[in-house]
């Protein structure tokens, strides 16, 4: 059986620079390794959600999540708030 090609997507927030999450990194294979590589070393959390993945994988480098994303996306940022609380701990 092969081996299905990894994906990645880096989102970022910066609420006094944008009204919305923005698509910062994304890729497959060795991109999205490197990208979850980083997100290791700078002790970033990451959350595996393939659909996520894929709705997220249409947008460009730069480009807001569309609204109707809203609400998954901050289910993404409130799991990654939590790892960071329990990690500070």
């Amino acid at each position: 059986m092969m081996k299905k090609r990894r994906e990645a997507i880096a989102l970022t927030y910066q609420s006094e620079k944008a009204a919305a999450p923005e698509v910062v990194a994304k890729g497959k294979g060795i991109i999205a390794e490197n990208i979850l590589k980083a997100a290791e070393e700078h002790q970033i959390p990451v959350q595996e959600d393939a659909s996520l993945v894929e709705l997220l994988s249409e947008l460009n480098i730069n480009e807001q999540i569309p609204e109707d994303l809203y609400h998954v996306v901050a289910e993404v940022f409130a799991f990654i708030y939590n790892v960071d609380q329990q990690q500070k701990k």
